[in-house]
């Protein structure tokens, strides 16, 4: 995917802000866990402090410290359940203080007093043990009138907190990647769900041409820009159509009108010029207005065909004939043009080679192509006519040895009244609507048309045919 298309950035965007609320989410998560956590095993035992002193303690006198001593270890088992318990007189000396728990995670006389005050009821405190764990120990200063200060001192483990808390680390780490595949995934098909019509639009835009200017682009129903957009394009495409089917209508008009003055014209000059008192000067000048005007009528004739080329002429005369046939009468006929330069035409067209189409419109193919290659071709060259078949297709090459042409020219050599350089070819009089015919017939027929070329190297034209076996209709 192109890291700068809009598909791209918006799977990135997606993905970015759903993965950034996912990692807050379970950053929130960890850290509230390990405050509820914490603050209940806080609490718990203070609430076991403080009922220790409300019930024992409360009535020590009565009962005496040692009736104390073993109601605790009764009431808590504190070595089986892992808890630390203390109690202390005012004056540090010792009443009670559990054992070694049974799985030995602590040593209860390695349990530093809780640093406290005279002036705090209860406080807490974490005590890192030598064995690397953390124990959590809640303490009450318990003071009854009638009765001797004493410190409860009791405490747990938080090992099993931070064995939950990493275990929920680990899953939220491993969760991460996997949900990120997950966002990204459905990030990219909502993205592509939602261009999907842009998508659509953009083929249909690119199969819009010159020819089928009717069609229209497809318009999705969203109600927002986007459909819009496609009513604008969609306009825009009428426009254009209207535009230029004004324009074939005034060539063809054109083209059709000039017509008639043009051989009228012609005929007068003509016939002045067979008049046998004219000047030398004169007559002269008489040929030169006969070549314009011959000119005239060629381009004429040129704009002629390429509107009825437009408007699909070439698709009412379709008959079957041999593609390779013709371009071997064709070469023959354009080898007496070539001869003036001294330029030899080979055809190498040797298979039958059937295709359907106007046999008249290829055959200006055929001449197009060879003509604007003598045109190209310096004297004593050579042009080369291949017809051979290939992949259900005909393929017509010509090849020359001319000066090729640039790079910043060969994307326009087909489009019409381009020249590349009227110097190069020793036809400055050229319309450049020659290969734009060839073109447009082109076009018309189903076939392609391209040219590959090389400054000093020549050029090789090369026409892709539907062959008439191919399920062509005659």
């Amino acid at each position: 995917m192109n890291p700068r298309s809009i598909s791209f950035r918006l799977v990135a965007w997606h993905a970015g802000l759903l993965t950034g609320i996912f990692l807050l989410l379970c950053a929130l998560l960890y850290l509230d866990l390990r405050h509820f956590l914490e603050n209940d095993l806080r609490q718990s035992q203070l609430r076991r402090a403080r009922q220790i002193g409300q019930t024992l303690l409360v009535h020590v006198k009565q009962t005496g410290e040692a009736y104390v001593a073993s109601q605790v270890a009764d009431w808590y088992d504190p070595d089986i359940n892992d808890r630390f318990i203390r109690i202390t007189r005012a004056d540090g000396t010792l009443v009670f203080v559990s054992k070694a728990p049974k799985d030995g995670s602590f040593d209860p006389a390695e349990v530093p007093p809780v640093p406290g005050g005279s002036s705090k009821t209860e406080f807490l405190s974490k005590v890192k043990l030598s064995g690397g764990n953390t124990l959590l120990v809640a303490a009450l200063n318990f003071k009854s009138s009638g009765n001797p200060d004493y410190l409860v001192e009791f405490g747990a483990l938080l090992d099993p907190v931070e064995a939950m808390l990493n275990h929920l680390f680990l899953q939220l780490a491993l969760g991460l990647p996997l949900a990120v595949i997950i966002i990204t995934a459905g990030g990219y098909l909502l993205v592509r769900r939602a261009l999907k019509p842009v998508e659509q639009i953009t083929r249909k835009a690119e199969q819009i041409t010159q020819h089928n200017l009717s069609e229209r682009l497809p318009v999705a129903r969203t109600g927002d820009e986007l459909e819009r957009l496609s009513h604008s394009l969609n306009r825009m495409i009428a426009r254009l159509d209207d535009a230029f089917q004004n324009s074939k209508r005034f060539v063809a008009d054109a083209s059709h009108e000039l017509r008639t003055p043009l051989t009228i014209l012609r005929g007068e000059l003509e016939n002045l010029n067979e008049a046998a008192n004219l000047d030398p000067e004169v007559r002269g000048q008489l040929g030169s207005l006969m070549e314009e005007v011959e000119r005239l009528s060629k381009i004429v004739e040129q704009l002629l065909a390429l509107s009825r080329l437009d408007a699909g002429e070439a698709q009412t005369e379709w008959t079957r004939f041999d593609l390779a046939e013709l371009a071997r009468t064709t070469a023959e006929q354009m080898s007496l043009l070539a001869e003036d330069k001294g330029i030899a035409i080979s055809c190498k067209a040797d298979l039958k080679v059937p295709v359907a189409g106007d046999r008249a419109r290829l055959k200006q193919v055929v001449v197009n192509l060879l003509d604007n290659a003598i045109k190209y071709t310096p004297e004593q060259g050579a042009i080369q006519l291949n017809v051979t078949t290939a992949n259900g297709h005909a393929i017509l090459e010509v090849t020359d040895n001319g000066p090729g042409i640039p790079p910043d020219a060969q994307p326009h050599v087909f489009e019409r009244f381009y020249r590349v350089d009227p110097t190069r070819s020793g036809d400055p009089g050229s319309a450049g609507l020659g290969l734009s015919i060839v073109k447009s017939i082109c076009t018309a027929h189903g076939a392609e048309v391209e040219v590959q070329t090389a400054v000093g190297r020549g050029s090789r034209f090369r026409v892709k045919l539907p062959l008439f076996n191919s399920g062509h209709p005659s």
